[in-house]
């Protein structure tokens, strides 16, 4: 998703595959990532909101790559 800040959206557009996402994340991987559900954003648009800072170096954003694709997979999330 187009985003004008530092923060990273990422649309999932399910509120429970939302949280699975970042439960799997968390007990996976040991990555936490928080997640953007109904009221704060319309239903249908579920998402997460990666917050990347300096510290986050080429070898960990690569991490980060692998596992939301393993999680995406996971749930049977497609791929765009």
């Amino acid at each position: 998703m187009p985003s004008t800040t530092h923060i990273v959206p990422v649309l999932v557009g399910d509120p429970e595959r939302c949280k699975q996402v970042c439960d799997l994340l968390l007990k996976a991987h040991g990555i936490y990532i928080q997640p953007i559900n109904y009221p704060t954003v319309a239903k249908g648009s579920e998402r997460l909101r990666i917050t990347p800072s300096p510290f986050h170096d080429g070898a960990l954003i690569a991490e980060l790559v692998d596992a939301l694709r393993s999680v995406w997979k996971h749930v049977g999330l497609p791929i765009n």
